[in-house]
């Protein structure tokens, strides 16, 4: 019971009372409509079930003067026009179960809510009517229908938003930052209906304007990357599927703007989902980066709750860790196979440097030479006399085809005495007498070692003639890292046995965590027991770990295992990126140094070795590992470009 003071201070009881509809209809209004590009979400999606193949939306003064969406649905029966605008009023929960939900909306107070706070006006015709009915709701002040005119489909004008709640409007934005609001929205809807053709205009210009599109279409226009550049993913475990589209870990933005994700065709803002992209992506990103990328998880509906908030962006998954796990692990395995998605390894020198230099990621034949990794050391045959291919490089660096051994394992890069730096003479000569194998050479995207700048940088041609610089130190310390993390994955980390094993006492719950992971600790090196009621006994600590403070770190574990629902302790962010930092130590540690004076086989070992591995484009701090330099921007460079 709340109590109230009355004029002359005294305290008095306040009874309880029943608020108004129109009360309790802003209240609604509040949390569904928070701001403009809740109201065009919500009107959007009607249109999509509806059934629209094509939505037309005009927006202005960011939406706060008006939203106009238009579509060629199925469109609203004149008699059901009134019940359209009160509230829980739906025609898409036909069994009153809210289990099965595979509309995107179904709370049925989208419509009411804008109609108490905003100028709302309703026109639809039904397909094969021969006139359109209309209905206007304003500050929840409802009109009769009556008959209008309008093409088949239904029209929604939405005017003056909150101007029935002067307090809420004052909160919004500037124009310009709820407009990105609601194109953000848009783009959120494209990807989820690519059958579907969207006009989005705002200030009375045209933000995009979408036919029906082929899904990878659509998601490389809303990304704004090359739709080459895209790594298809398409997992399943169970009666999980996970399908979507990955951008190379060369490309990332300093936001999550550029992640799209959707469940059961639904797009959400989800906290465990983009926690795992993170986790997924995190190995590989620079930190502060964000990866771009479109994910579509689809879960038995019985699996999800969306009924969470009124806004329907949020989900409750039944198992959340598996999913997490599920994610993590596909990402994780799509960026390891992607070199071969996309012809190979790819970066955008405009990501590095203050320069516009474009990129090109066509294979074609060089124009000089090529070089082999699978070519055996057979006796170089002669190129067709008409190519007099010389080359005059003012060093005298070789171009020799490497044994296919010579690239399998890089393990230390032991040191080699060979030599293979020869006279100027001698590589015009060699030059002369090898022939290039089409078949073979594309597939070394990184190219030929034509030589080392500062000891530090190595330089190779690509198969199309493009300049490559590799950073021999950031790009071994990537193979390195990947080998390290490979024996993580795989929980082969050696432990230390302690001379006095450790006892921490921790709460029953944490307790019971970490017990059901006891087996999984063991082989990443952390040997626990139970001792006594409510202790842990620590044998063991992974040898990597050693020095540091194992007991927070084992508590750190147990309470992410409690308040995640994690099953593994692989899956806990305090255990991966305790691993994560000693493995980039050891990695940068045990690598190539910059400085270092690398012969011919070292060089080109280093490059086959990279094409073996994707996530080779960065090295574990997110660095970039090498650039392109395309003949468009040395052209650009010269001046030679019009």
């Amino acid at each position: 019971m709340t109590t109230s003071f009355d004029k002359s201070g005294e305290q008095v009881r306040a009874s309880i009372h029943r608020l108004s509809d129109h009360v309790v209809d802003l209240i609604a209004a509040g949390e569904v409509v928070e701001r403009p590009a809740a109201a065009l979400k919500e009107l959007v999606e009607n249109a999509l079930d509806a059934g629209a193949t094509r939505i037309e939306v005009d927006l202005w003064g960011g939406g706060c003067e008006s939203i106009e969406v238009t579509d060629n649905g199925s469109g609203i029966a004149p008699d059901e026009l009134a019940l359209a605008v009160e509230r829980h009023c739906t025609s898409k929960l036909n069994d009153n179960q809210l289990v099965h939900i595979r509309t995107l909306g179904f709370r049925g107070e989208a419509l009411p809510s804008i109609g108490a706070s905003a100028r709302l006006s309703l026109i639809s015709r039904l397909k094969g009517a021969e006139t359109a009915w209309s209905i206007t709701v304003e500050g929840g002040v409802k009109s009769e229908p009556m008959p209008s005119a309008g093409e088949e489909g239904t029209i929604v004008i939405v005017r003056d938003l909150f101007f029935a709640t002067p307090a809420r409007r004052k909160f919004l934005k500037s124009a310009r930052v709820e407009g990105s609001h609601a194109e953000m929205v848009m783009r959120r809807v494209a990807l989820s209906a690519p059958h579907c053709a969207i006009l989005f205009r705002s200030e009375g210009r045209d933000v995009f304007n979408l036919p029906p599109q082929d899904l990878k279409d659509r998601v490389a226009f809303i990304l704004n990357v090359p739709s080459d550049s895209l790594l298809t993913l398409d997992e399943q475990r169970g009666a999980m599927r996970l399908t979507g589209f990955l951008c190379n870990p060369g490309h990332t933005r300093p936001t999550g703007a550029g992640q799209f994700i959707l469940v059961n065709d639904r797009p959400v803002i989800d906290p465990v989902l983009r926690t795992a992209v993170r986790v997924g992506y995190r190995s590989v990103i620079e930190r502060g980066r964000f990866p771009i990328l479109f994910l579509h998880l689809h879960v038995p509906f019985e699996r999800v709750d969306v009924n969470v908030h009124p806004a329907k962006t949020e989900l409750r998954f039944a198992d959340e860790a598996e999913v997490r796990a599920f994610v993590i692990g596909a990402i994780g395995r799509v960026l390891t196979r992607g070199a071969s998605q996309v012809g190979g390894i790819e970066a955008d020198i405009t990501h590095f440097t203050t320069q516009t230099l474009p990129s090109t990621s066509t294979h074609t034949r060089p124009a000089h030479f090529g070089v082999s990794a699978s070519a055996s050391s057979t006796p170089q045959k002669k190129i067709s006399s008409s190519e007099n291919n010389k080359a005059d490089l003012g060093f005298s660096p070789s171009v020799r085809r490497f044994p296919e051994e010579s690239v399998q394992d890089l393990g230390g890069f032991a040191e080699s005495q060979k030599s293979y730096t020869t006279p100027q003479d001698s590589l015009r000569e060699e030059l002369e007498s090898v022939e290039f194998e089409q078949e073979d050479y594309p597939s070394q995207p990184l190219g030929v070692p034509i030589g080392q700048i500062h000891t530090t940088y190595i330089l190779s041609v690509a198969p199309n003639g493009d300049l490559i610089l590799t950073d021999q130190h950031a790009a071994h310390e990537r193979l390195t890292h990947e080998r390290l993390r490979k024996r993580f994955e795989e929980g082969r980390i050696s432990a230390q046995v302690l001379l006095l094993p450790e006892v921490l006492d921790l709460s029953k719950s944490e307790r019971e965590a970490l017990l059901v992971c006891q087996e999984e600790l063991s082989r990443l090196g952390l040997e626990i027991e139970a001792f006594g009621e409510g202790s842990l006994l620590i044998r063991t600590i992974p040898a990597p770990l050693k020095g540091g403070d194992v007991t927070a770190l084992i508590r750190d574990i147990a309470e992410e295992l409690i308040e995640e629902g994690a099953s593994s302790a692989r899956q806990t962010d305090s255990l991966d990126q305790r691993f994560e930092a000693i493995m980039a130590r050891m990695a940068c540690h045990g690598s190539i140094r910059a400085g270092r004076k690398l012969n011919f086989e070292e060089m080109g070992a280093l490059l086959r070795d990279m094409e073996q591995h994707p996530r080779s484009n960065t090295c574990p701090h997110g660095r970039p590992t090498w650039l392109r330099l395309t003949k468009d921007a040395l052209e650009k460079m010269f001046g030679r470009v019009k």
